[in-house]
Protein backbone atom coordinates (compact mmCIF):
# COMPACT_ATOMS: atom_id res chain seq x y z
CA UNK A 1 0.00 0.00 0.00
CA UNK A 2 1.03 3.18 -0.65
CA UNK A 3 2.74 4.83 2.54
CA UNK A 4 3.34 8.95 3.21
CA UNK A 5 5.73 8.71 5.69
CA UNK A 6 9.79 7.52 5.07
CA UNK A 7 10.51 4.20 3.87
CA UNK A 8 13.06 2.37 6.34
CA UNK A 9 15.99 0.79 4.70
CA UNK A 10 18.23 -1.79 5.76
CA UNK A 11 21.21 -1.74 3.59
CA UNK A 12 22.93 -5.24 3.30
CA UNK A 13 26.77 -4.95 2.84
CA UNK A 14 28.96 -1.71 4.09
CA UNK A 15 31.66 -1.85 1.51
CA UNK A 16 32.18 1.22 -0.99
CA UNK A 17 29.32 0.40 -3.11
CA UNK A 18 26.84 -0.21 0.16
CA UNK A 19 28.18 2.55 2.27
CA UNK A 20 28.14 5.04 -0.70
CA UNK A 21 24.30 3.59 -0.46
CA UNK A 22 24.13 4.55 2.65
CA UNK A 23 25.30 8.36 2.53
CA UNK A 24 22.73 8.30 -1.03
CA UNK A 25 19.94 7.68 1.69
CA UNK A 26 20.53 9.82 4.02
CA UNK A 27 21.59 12.66 2.40
CA UNK A 28 20.68 12.97 -1.10
CA UNK A 29 17.16 10.50 -1.67
CA UNK A 30 13.91 12.25 -0.53
CA UNK A 31 11.41 10.16 1.14
CA UNK A 32 13.53 7.53 3.02
CA UNK A 33 16.11 6.75 6.13
CA UNK A 34 18.65 4.15 7.14
CA UNK A 35 17.36 2.13 10.10
CA UNK A 36 19.56 -1.11 9.56
CA UNK A 37 23.20 -1.82 8.12
CA UNK A 38 24.41 -5.56 7.77
CA UNK A 39 27.95 -7.02 7.37
CA UNK A 40 29.67 -9.70 8.40
CA UNK A 41 32.24 -7.47 9.55
CA UNK A 42 30.22 -6.13 12.91
CA UNK A 43 32.72 -3.67 13.53
CA UNK A 44 32.39 -2.07 10.19
CA UNK A 45 28.39 -1.95 10.30
CA UNK A 46 28.58 -1.17 13.93
CA UNK A 47 30.78 2.31 13.16
CA UNK A 48 28.90 3.03 10.23
CA UNK A 49 25.24 2.85 12.54
CA UNK A 50 26.71 5.09 14.88
CA UNK A 51 27.05 7.58 12.90
CA UNK A 52 23.32 7.64 11.83
CA UNK A 53 20.22 8.57 14.26
CA UNK A 54 17.67 5.05 15.09
CA UNK A 55 19.91 2.81 12.94
CA UNK A 56 21.01 -0.52 13.95
CA UNK A 57 23.68 -2.61 13.39
CA UNK A 58 23.48 -6.76 11.85
CA UNK A 59 25.82 -9.19 11.15
CA UNK A 60 22.88 -11.66 9.20
CA UNK A 61 20.30 -10.00 6.91
CA UNK A 62 17.22 -11.80 8.08
CA UNK A 63 17.80 -10.24 11.41
CA UNK A 64 17.72 -6.76 9.94
CA UNK A 65 14.49 -7.90 8.01
CA UNK A 66 12.92 -8.78 11.15
CA UNK A 67 12.94 -5.11 12.24
CA UNK A 68 10.00 -3.36 13.20
CA UNK A 69 11.32 -0.38 11.60
CA UNK A 70 12.73 -1.78 8.32
CA UNK A 71 10.19 -1.54 5.59
CA UNK A 72 12.61 -2.41 2.28
CA UNK A 73 16.34 -3.27 1.40
CA UNK A 74 18.98 -2.47 -0.73
CA UNK A 75 21.33 -5.42 -0.84
CA UNK A 76 24.97 -4.30 -1.84
CA UNK A 77 26.91 -6.96 -0.61
CA UNK A 78 28.96 -9.78 -2.53
CA UNK A 79 26.86 -11.15 -5.27
CA UNK A 80 27.37 -14.90 -3.99
CA UNK A 81 25.67 -13.60 -0.78
CA UNK A 82 22.62 -12.19 -3.00
CA UNK A 83 20.96 -15.28 -3.03
CA UNK A 84 19.86 -16.07 0.32
CA UNK A 85 19.11 -12.59 1.43
CA UNK A 86 16.85 -12.11 -1.61
CA UNK A 87 14.92 -15.07 -0.54
CA UNK A 88 14.82 -14.17 2.96
CA UNK A 89 13.17 -10.71 1.75
CA UNK A 90 10.47 -12.28 -0.30
CA UNK A 91 9.94 -14.50 2.41
CA UNK A 92 8.94 -11.32 4.03
CA UNK A 93 7.42 -10.02 0.92
CA UNK A 94 9.69 -6.72 1.39
CA UNK A 95 10.45 -4.46 -1.78
CA UNK A 96 14.03 -5.14 -2.70
CA UNK A 97 16.88 -2.91 -4.45
CA UNK A 98 19.61 -5.61 -5.30
CA UNK A 99 23.10 -4.55 -6.65
CA UNK A 100 23.97 -5.90 -9.98
CA UNK A 101 24.80 -9.24 -10.41
CA UNK A 102 21.34 -10.65 -8.94
CA UNK A 103 23.09 -13.93 -8.57
CA UNK A 104 26.86 -14.92 -9.56
CA UNK A 105 24.68 -17.76 -12.38
CA UNK A 106 21.96 -18.92 -13.71
CA UNK A 107 20.72 -21.44 -11.89
CA UNK A 108 20.61 -19.66 -8.57
CA UNK A 109 19.07 -16.82 -10.59
CA UNK A 110 16.16 -19.14 -11.57
CA UNK A 111 15.17 -19.51 -8.38
CA UNK A 112 14.67 -16.46 -7.55
CA UNK A 113 12.63 -16.37 -10.55
CA UNK A 114 10.19 -19.17 -9.16
CA UNK A 115 10.13 -17.39 -5.97
CA UNK A 116 8.97 -14.25 -6.98
CA UNK A 117 6.61 -15.78 -9.17
CA UNK A 118 5.72 -17.99 -6.12
CA UNK A 119 4.84 -14.66 -3.97
CA UNK A 120 2.39 -13.36 -7.16
CA UNK A 121 3.72 -9.70 -7.70
CA UNK A 122 7.04 -8.28 -8.38
CA UNK A 123 8.92 -6.84 -5.17
CA UNK A 124 12.87 -7.05 -6.78
CA UNK A 125 14.44 -4.71 -9.16
CA UNK A 126 17.94 -5.19 -10.13
CA UNK A 127 20.70 -2.13 -9.51
CA UNK A 128 21.72 -1.89 -13.42
CA UNK A 129 21.88 1.91 -13.41
CA UNK A 130 23.06 2.97 -16.64
CA UNK A 131 19.44 2.49 -17.42
CA UNK A 132 19.14 5.57 -15.35
CA UNK A 133 21.98 7.42 -16.85
CA UNK A 134 21.07 10.77 -18.79
CA UNK A 135 22.91 9.71 -21.85
CA UNK A 136 21.96 5.98 -21.70
CA UNK A 137 18.43 7.65 -21.53
CA UNK A 138 18.85 9.92 -24.14
CA UNK A 139 20.09 7.15 -26.30
CA UNK A 140 17.64 4.78 -25.74
CA UNK A 141 14.73 7.53 -26.49
CA UNK A 142 16.52 8.13 -29.97
CA UNK A 143 16.68 4.37 -30.83
CA UNK A 144 12.86 4.16 -29.80
CA UNK A 145 11.93 6.61 -32.19
CA UNK A 146 13.05 4.90 -35.27
CA UNK A 147 14.54 7.85 -37.10
CA UNK A 148 17.51 6.40 -37.44
CA UNK A 149 16.38 2.95 -38.70
CA UNK A 150 17.09 -0.25 -37.12
CA UNK A 151 20.47 -0.83 -35.05
CA UNK A 152 23.27 -2.70 -36.74
CA UNK A 153 25.95 -2.56 -34.22
CA UNK A 154 26.92 -1.45 -30.99
CA UNK A 155 30.41 -1.04 -29.71
CA UNK A 156 31.19 -0.71 -26.23
CA UNK A 157 34.02 0.11 -24.40
CA UNK A 158 34.66 0.02 -20.89
CA UNK A 159 37.81 0.72 -18.72
CA UNK A 160 39.43 1.45 -15.51
CA UNK A 161 42.50 2.22 -14.03
CA UNK A 162 43.33 -0.79 -11.74
CA UNK A 163 41.04 -3.64 -10.39
CA UNK A 164 41.55 -5.18 -6.53
CA UNK A 165 43.56 -7.67 -5.91
CA UNK A 166 40.57 -10.26 -5.78
CA UNK A 167 39.35 -9.30 -8.87
CA UNK A 168 39.82 -12.44 -11.26
CA UNK A 169 39.27 -13.26 -14.96
CA UNK A 170 35.72 -14.33 -14.62
CA UNK A 171 34.46 -11.20 -12.97
CA UNK A 172 35.61 -9.66 -16.40
CA UNK A 173 32.74 -11.05 -17.68
CA UNK A 174 30.61 -11.10 -14.22
CA UNK A 175 30.99 -8.01 -12.56
CA UNK A 176 32.09 -5.49 -15.75
CA UNK A 177 30.56 -6.73 -18.91
CA UNK A 178 27.58 -7.66 -17.23
CA UNK A 179 26.59 -4.12 -17.54
CA UNK A 180 26.75 -3.69 -21.46
CA UNK A 181 25.28 -7.30 -21.72
CA UNK A 182 21.71 -5.65 -19.62
CA UNK A 183 22.58 -2.07 -21.45
CA UNK A 184 22.62 -3.85 -24.53
CA UNK A 185 19.04 -5.82 -24.10
CA UNK A 186 17.72 -2.68 -22.77
CA UNK A 187 18.75 -0.14 -25.57
CA UNK A 188 17.75 -2.96 -28.50
CA UNK A 189 15.03 -4.31 -26.76
CA UNK A 190 15.93 -8.34 -27.77
CA UNK A 191 17.99 -10.79 -26.28
CA UNK A 192 21.48 -11.65 -26.71
CA UNK A 193 22.01 -15.42 -28.21
CA UNK A 194 25.70 -15.97 -28.46
CA UNK A 195 29.05 -14.69 -26.97
CA UNK A 196 32.64 -15.33 -28.07
CA UNK A 197 35.75 -13.75 -25.96
CA UNK A 198 38.75 -12.74 -28.18
CA UNK A 199 41.85 -12.43 -26.00
CA UNK A 200 44.64 -9.90 -27.63
CA UNK A 201 48.86 -10.00 -26.42
CA UNK A 202 47.61 -8.75 -21.99
CA UNK A 203 48.96 -5.81 -20.91
CA UNK A 204 52.16 -5.55 -19.17
CA UNK A 205 50.32 -3.96 -16.26
CA UNK A 206 47.84 -6.98 -16.16
CA UNK A 207 47.85 -9.14 -13.07
CA UNK A 208 49.88 -12.52 -13.00
CA UNK A 209 47.29 -14.55 -14.71
CA UNK A 210 44.75 -12.45 -16.31
CA UNK A 211 44.67 -11.76 -20.01
CA UNK A 212 43.66 -7.75 -19.58
CA UNK A 213 42.24 -6.58 -22.09
CA UNK A 214 39.53 -8.49 -23.66
CA UNK A 215 36.94 -8.48 -26.85
CA UNK A 216 34.02 -9.78 -26.12
CA UNK A 217 31.62 -9.85 -29.06
CA UNK A 218 27.70 -10.19 -28.14
CA UNK A 219 25.02 -11.82 -31.08
CA UNK A 220 21.08 -10.71 -30.43
CA UNK A 221 18.48 -11.93 -31.70
CA UNK A 222 17.70 -9.41 -35.00
CA UNK A 223 21.29 -10.14 -36.22
CA UNK A 224 23.14 -7.14 -34.53
CA UNK A 225 26.31 -7.77 -33.33
CA UNK A 226 27.61 -6.11 -30.37
CA UNK A 227 31.94 -5.58 -29.55
CA UNK A 228 32.75 -4.81 -25.90
CA UNK A 229 36.34 -3.93 -25.31
CA UNK A 230 37.08 -4.60 -21.47
CA UNK A 231 40.35 -3.13 -20.31
CA UNK A 232 40.69 -3.69 -16.51
CA UNK A 233 43.93 -2.19 -16.14
CA UNK A 234 44.40 1.20 -18.15
CA UNK A 235 46.02 2.99 -15.70
CA UNK A 236 44.71 6.60 -16.51
CA UNK A 237 40.80 6.49 -15.46
CA UNK A 238 37.70 4.90 -15.69
CA UNK A 239 35.84 5.16 -18.87
CA UNK A 240 32.80 4.34 -20.38
CA UNK A 241 31.66 4.87 -24.00
CA UNK A 242 29.01 3.67 -26.30
CA UNK A 243 28.15 3.86 -30.23
CA UNK A 244 25.10 2.65 -31.95
CA UNK A 245 24.94 2.35 -36.18
CA UNK A 246 22.11 2.33 -37.32
CA UNK A 247 20.75 1.97 -40.80
CA UNK A 248 20.36 6.64 -41.38
CA UNK A 249 22.98 7.09 -39.10
CA UNK A 250 24.68 7.01 -35.69
CA UNK A 251 24.79 7.60 -32.11
CA UNK A 252 27.79 8.15 -29.79
CA UNK A 253 27.94 8.48 -25.93
CA UNK A 254 31.15 9.64 -24.81
CA UNK A 255 32.53 10.19 -21.62
CA UNK A 256 33.07 14.12 -21.14
CA UNK A 257 31.13 15.21 -18.29
CA UNK A 258 33.21 18.29 -17.35
CA UNK A 259 34.43 21.18 -19.16
CA UNK A 260 36.71 20.91 -21.67
CA UNK A 261 39.64 23.37 -21.76
CA UNK A 262 41.20 24.34 -25.42
CA UNK A 263 44.27 27.04 -24.57
CA UNK A 264 47.80 26.91 -25.33
CA UNK A 265 47.72 25.01 -28.61
CA UNK A 266 45.97 22.01 -26.61
CA UNK A 267 42.64 20.64 -25.86
CA UNK A 268 41.54 17.93 -23.28
CA UNK A 269 39.34 17.44 -20.09
CA UNK A 270 39.13 15.29 -17.12
CA UNK A 271 38.90 11.42 -16.83
CA UNK A 272 36.73 10.55 -13.71
CA UNK A 273 38.57 8.03 -11.66
CA UNK A 274 35.91 5.57 -10.46
CA UNK A 275 32.21 4.58 -11.82
CA UNK A 276 31.13 6.08 -8.24
CA UNK A 277 31.67 9.54 -9.85
CA UNK A 278 30.94 8.76 -13.08
CA UNK A 279 27.81 7.33 -12.51
CA UNK A 280 26.76 9.56 -9.08
CA UNK A 281 23.92 11.03 -11.19
CA UNK A 282 22.33 7.74 -12.32
CA UNK A 283 22.83 6.08 -9.04
CA UNK A 284 20.86 8.90 -7.33
CA UNK A 285 18.26 8.96 -9.83
CA UNK A 286 17.63 4.43 -9.79
CA UNK A 287 17.82 4.73 -5.97
CA UNK A 288 14.91 7.63 -6.34
CA UNK A 289 13.13 6.18 -8.35
CA UNK A 290 12.84 2.88 -6.39
CA UNK A 291 12.36 4.88 -3.22
CA UNK A 292 9.27 6.82 -4.90
CA UNK A 293 7.98 3.60 -6.46
CA UNK A 294 8.39 1.60 -3.15
CA UNK A 295 5.94 3.71 -1.16
CA UNK A 296 3.64 4.01 -4.05
CA UNK A 297 3.28 -0.07 -3.34
CA UNK A 298 4.75 -0.40 -7.03
CA UNK A 299 8.08 -2.02 -8.07
CA UNK A 300 9.84 -0.84 -11.47
CA UNK A 301 12.69 -0.54 -13.09
CA UNK A 302 15.24 -3.49 -14.18
CA UNK A 303 13.22 -6.64 -12.95
CA UNK A 304 14.57 -10.41 -11.70
CA UNK A 305 14.37 -11.62 -15.59
CA UNK A 306 16.43 -8.73 -16.38
CA UNK A 307 18.78 -10.06 -13.56
CA UNK A 308 18.65 -13.77 -14.65
CA UNK A 309 19.21 -12.95 -18.58
CA UNK A 310 22.50 -11.14 -18.02
CA UNK A 311 22.93 -13.93 -15.57
CA UNK A 312 22.94 -16.75 -18.24
CA UNK A 313 24.92 -14.85 -21.02
CA UNK A 314 27.56 -13.80 -18.60
CA UNK A 315 28.06 -17.87 -18.12
CA UNK A 316 28.21 -18.54 -21.80
CA UNK A 317 30.84 -15.36 -21.55
CA UNK A 318 32.99 -17.20 -19.10
CA UNK A 319 32.52 -20.82 -21.11
CA UNK A 320 33.80 -18.83 -24.14
CA UNK A 321 36.70 -16.76 -22.14
CA UNK A 322 37.96 -20.59 -21.14
CA UNK A 323 37.20 -22.17 -24.05
CA UNK A 324 37.98 -19.63 -26.79
CA UNK A 325 34.80 -20.33 -28.81
CA UNK A 326 31.47 -19.17 -29.42
CA UNK A 327 28.81 -20.12 -26.86
CA UNK A 328 25.61 -19.92 -27.37
CA UNK A 329 23.25 -18.17 -24.60
CA UNK A 330 20.89 -21.35 -22.89
CA UNK A 331 18.04 -19.06 -22.00
CA UNK A 332 14.41 -19.92 -20.66
CA UNK A 333 11.13 -18.92 -21.92
CA UNK A 334 10.08 -15.63 -20.83
CA UNK A 335 7.34 -16.28 -18.41
CA UNK A 336 4.07 -14.30 -18.79
CA UNK A 337 4.77 -12.99 -15.42
CA UNK A 338 7.84 -10.81 -16.70
CA UNK A 339 6.19 -9.41 -19.70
Amino acid sequence: MPSQRALGVAVVGTGKMGADHVRRLQRVVSGARVTAVVDIETERAKTLADTIEGCAAYSEPAAAMAAENVDAVLVASPGPAHEAALLDALGRDLPVLCEKPLTPDAAAALRILDAEQKLGHRRIQVGFMRRYDTEYMKLKQLLDRGELGRTLMLHHRHRNPAMPPWFTEEMLINDSVVHEMDVTRWLLDQEITAVTVHKPAPSSYAPEGMSDPQFVLLETESGALVDVEIFGHCGYGYQVQAEAVCERGTVRIDDEHGPRLTADGRWGGRVAPDYLERFADAYDREVQAWVDATRRGETTGPSVWDGYASAAVCEAGVRSQREGRRVEVDLIERPAFYQ
